[in-house]
């Protein structure tokens, strides 16, 4: 598995790489999967080129620092989300009413309030070209079975308090989060990456204040600049300009460092 330096907003890849985020979102999985290893299995077998095939290893000058040797499953087709403040998706639904989802919030919340207990909310897993769709527990169940729902629900919920609260050491809110996961010899692995910019928003503590959006250390500051666009958010994206390619790198740069040092 290689991460590139390409980068999706709406399910849309844009046409400019962001410098060293493949990279980033490499050190950020292996760094999660090692962490959280004890929750539940992931198909993480080695992030040393040393160690791939021989085949791998004759490009090891392009698969060094940005790749995983890891253990394939059949993916489910859903994406586990988590969330544990209001925002994003949830907060503008919840403008136009308090059930979201399936889901009935208290009323009188503001945008990025901390929800009293964290929410697992799933949505489709779109084929490429196509945009995911939050979907019901009830929904999800019809996709995959009730007792394979219950268990991604317990196991997502689990992984995303245990990240939670390291991450509040270290002086970041994770707002959200999205798992994905895949079946090997029948159980449940965690797949693909985990607890990066790319699939979660991240916060930093010292800026954090309910009532309006946060800054973020993630890919929001990117979506926040397309959605300023006269974009359709379809094929093609626009061009991002020099210093929004930077700006996004820096906030990638950011939640690295604080993370993992």
């Amino acid at each position: 598995m290689v991460a590139t330096d390409r980068i999706s907003a709406y399910d849309v890849v844009m046409a400019e790489p962001i410098p060293g985020k493949g990279k980033i979102l490499t050190q950020l999985s292996t760094f999660w999967f090692s962490l959280l290893n004890d929750v539940c299995k992931n198909h993480l077998i080695s992030a040393e080129v040393a160690e791939y095939p021989d085949i791998c290893r004759q490009y090891a000058d392009q698969l060094a620092g940005r790749s995983m040797l890891i253990t394939k499953t059949k993916p489910l087709p859903v994406e586990c989300i988590v969330r544990g403040y209001l925002s994003g998706s949830f907060w503008k639904a919840y403008q136009s009413s308090p059930v979201v989802c399936g889901f009935t919030l208290p009323a009188g919340m503001s945008e990025s309030d901390r929800f009293a207990e964290s929410l697992f909310t799933p949505s489709t897993k779109a084929e490429q070209g196509l945009h995911d769709e939050n979907i019901s527990i009830a929904q999800m169940e019809e996709l995959i079975g009730a007792e394979r729902t219950r268990q991604l629900a317990q196991m997502s919920l689990q992984l995303y308090e245990r990240a939670a609260e390291y991450a509040r050491d270290k002086g970041i809110i994770i707002a959200d989060t999205k798992f994905e996961f895949g079946i090997k010899d029948d159980e449940l692995v965690l797949i693909d990456e985990v607890l990066t910019p790319d699939s979660s928003r991240f916060w930093p503590m010292e800026t954090y204040q309910t009532g309006r959006s946060q800054p973020s250390f993630d890919k929001q500051f990117l979506r926040d600049y397309l959605s300023s666009l006269s974009w359709d958010k379809n094929p093609p994206p626009p061009s991002l300009p020099a210093h929004i390619i930077e700006k996004t790198s820096e906030r990638y740069e950011e939640a690295a460092h604080r993370i993992i040092g």
